[in-house]
């Protein structure tokens, strides 16, 4: 039985997450922090690479240390019922609610929109986001290894035109770095944390997990230790791949705003570049490798919903998930990518508590012997505490006051949990109720054994 693999092994299973992780649609995120943060940019970006490469890492090695054949078997440590609700959550969050969606604004933004006319645009994406998801509805239904093909050559050609991008701006900066804006003044570094959800990446990786446990397994290494140690290794050189590029597009955003102003998205910033720098010829390639990427992604998103979906709802047929799937997704699309962004920022303070949480009590759970009582407490008192977050968040947005009944525990939350204002307020309570219930619990089980 194989403990290890070869350093080419863990290279090229790196190299496919990566693959997994690196989106189109997540370089669009590091560029606008980059601009907003400005002065500010180095704790943005370390707390950005925190939730946006960091968590991604610990969500894979959770699922490696489980043992979970899936997400919701660990989700269903908490309770069967809580394992449903929280991978279908999370399912339709990085499918057809948000991230599919902006698979197609992404595309459109950085290689439609600056080729047309302001006034024509939401004419334009209406037009290119019926032949995007249409031609990712075809491919999803007959999911075919050209799919897969393209993506590999797609992904290496996208990230070279990245790396001399991004060469280009450290050598030859557009302007100089801007004071940053007054929300990255003195929260920079916390920011920069809750900026890093946008990624979705650590909410995927507790999917993409299992991908990469079996393409180790597939290599000969069966054992729990020597499969968390290939998986840690394999991690490694993902998100160092992942950390580089998003540390120099978030350079780059920085230097960006003296020439290109302030960007409502990211995706303006990085077409703007790319015709600073190359010009029409090199702002066609651009459009054209990120329209391409972000229909593979597309496709990928699509096809993972509509088979989760259809093992759990067997009715209904994987054709008709697909075709539902599709349609929920272009029409969230033409809301346009930055409404996008802005309505999953409420999901996104709501779910990612309750995943970070969940991996942590993956690693620590052979302490407490894997006790239900300790993931229930735990989780519900996140669940509480994030589920506020959340609508605090919605109501900002839509700039209406709290509900009554809201603006009570909104307030008292204020007062009582350390880094609330942060949108960090879960992580103490979250903490203490592990370490209380762990402990109660194993004072359980060894008086138990001490009477027996």
């Amino acid at each position: 039985m194989k403990e290890k693999l070869s350093f080419s092994s863990y290279a090229a299973i790196g190299v496919m997450l990566f693959a997994l992780f690196f989106g189109a649609g997540n370089l669009i995120f590091p560029a606008q922090l980059g601009q907003s943060a400005g002065a500010s940019l180095w704790p943005a970006v370390i707390g950005f690479l925190i939730t946006g490469v960091g968590l991604p890492l610990l969500g894979i090695l959770a699922m490696s240390f489980s043992g979970s054949k899936d997400l919701q078997e660990l989700g269903g440590r908490v309770s069967p019922g809580y394992g449903i609700f929280f991978t279908v959550l999370l399912y339709l969050t990085i499918g057809p609610f948000f991230a599919a969606p902006r698979t197609g604004t992404v595309a459109f933004d950085v290689g439609v929109s600056p080729f047309i006319s302001e006034g024509f645009h939401q004419t334009g994406l209406l037009i290119f986001t019926i032949i995007f998801f249409s031609a990712s509805l075809l491919f999803s239904l007959n999911p075919a290894k050209i799919v897969q093909n393209v993506g590999k050559i797609l992904a290496p050609a996208l990230v070279v035109l990245l790396v001399v991008l991004l060469l280009t701006a450290i050598f030859n900066p557009m302007g100089e770095i801007q004071p940053a804006t007054e929300a990255y003044h003195t929260g920079a570094f916390v920011q920069g944390f809750l900026e890093g959800y946008n990624t979705m990446d650590a909410l995927a990786s507790l999917v993409f997990g299992i991908i990469v446990i079996k393409a180790i397994q597939a290599m000969g290494v069966t054992s729990k230790s020597g499969i968390l140690k290939s998986t840690a290794k394999a991690g490694i050189v993902a998100i160092t791949l992942l950390g580089a590029i998003y540390v120099g597009i978030a350079y780059l955003g920085a230097t960006s705003v003296e020439i290109l102003g302030v960007a409502p998205t990211g995706g303006a910033v990085l077409s703007g570049a790319v015709s600073h720098y190359f010009g029409t010829i090199g702002s066609m390639l651009l459009a054209v490798m990120i329209i391409l990427a972000c229909l593979t992604t597309s496709i990928g998103l699509t096809i993972s919903c509509a088979e989760y979906f259809h093992s759990l709802l067997p009715k209904f047929s994987y054709k008709s998930l697909v075709i539902f799937f599709s349609t929920i997704t272009f029409v969230i699309a033409n809301f346009g990518l930055a409404n996008i962004i802005t309505f999953s920022i409420p999901v996104l303070m709501f779910l990612y508590p309750l995943a970070i949480v969940l991996m942590l009590l993956a690693f620590l759970s052979p302490l407490f012997n894997h006790s239900q009582v300790v993931y229930v407490a735990t989780i519900a008192v996140t669940f509480i505490i994030s589920l506020f977050d959340g609508l605090k968040v919605f109501c900002d947005l839509l700039g209406i006051e709290y509900f009554g009944w809201m603006a009570a525990v909104v307030n008292f939350y204020d007062q009582v949990l350390p880094l609330y204002n942060q949108g960090l307020g879960w992580l103490l309570p979250a903490l203490i109720v592990i370490i209380i219930t762990g402990v109660i619990t194993r004072i359980q089980e060894f008086s138990t054994v001490k009477v027996n």
